[in-house]
């Protein structure tokens, strides 16, 4: 676990749903840490993840604004057909860069911001996926002795991103979905 973790970012593509449903409204209200969330979303059509989990959850959950201030305790989820980047550990922004893996929100944008501006203190997770997006950013996190985490590919709905996640960064730890909850909330209560 790392001393003094400052943020979590999670990439999550098919299964998204299921599988941050099961993750994120077990966070307690006072969680200490903010988390940015990217879930591939087709372009043009509008997000309702903010919206939905808002609803579920026990801490403040909203879409991100360019510019944004970073607040602990506060889920951010990348809008429709912008990339999410962490600008430094106060503010988020939005880029309408190409797609990467032919993803705009990307995982990897933002998991290599965040290891940029957070070093040693980002948490990043890869959850279920049917591409390789978030392999390389979750590389980058680890290269900067940051802590990954990847969904067990066996309960993945769809297992090649967490798959390819591993091969990337065999260092990372396998945990099931109520692991990587249970480690959230240890985290969140220690910072």
């Amino acid at each position: 676990m790392p001393s003094h973790p400052q943020a979590v970012v999670i990439g999550a593509s098919a299964g998204a749903l299921e599988a941050l449903s099961s993750i994120l409204p077990k966070l307690p209200k006072g969680f200490g840490l903010p988390i940015m969330v990217v879930v591939h979303v087709p372009p043009g059509k509008r997000s309702i993840l903010a919206e939905l989990f808002q609803a579920k959850c026990r801490v403040p959950v909203r879409e991100v604004d360019d510019k944004e201030p970073i607040v602990s305790g506060t889920v951010y989820f990348a809008p429709p057909d912008y990339h999410l980047l962490v600008e430094n550990e106060t503010s988020l922004s939005l880029s309408s860069d190409e797609a990467v893996l032919f993803s705009r929100p990307s995982i990897d944008v933002l998991f290599e911001s965040a290891a940029d501006a957070y070093g040693a203190g980002l948490v990043g997770i890869v959850l279920t996926g049917a591409n390789h997006d978030g392999a390389k950013g979750l590389r980058a996190i680890l290269d900067a002795r940051g802590t990954a985490l990847v969904q067990d590919p066996a309960t993945a709905l769809a297992a090649a991103m967490p798959e390819g996640a591993l091969r990337m960064s065999p260092g990372a730890r396998i945990a099931s979905l109520d692991e990587i909850a249970a480690y959230l909330v240890e985290v969140g209560r220690r910072s």
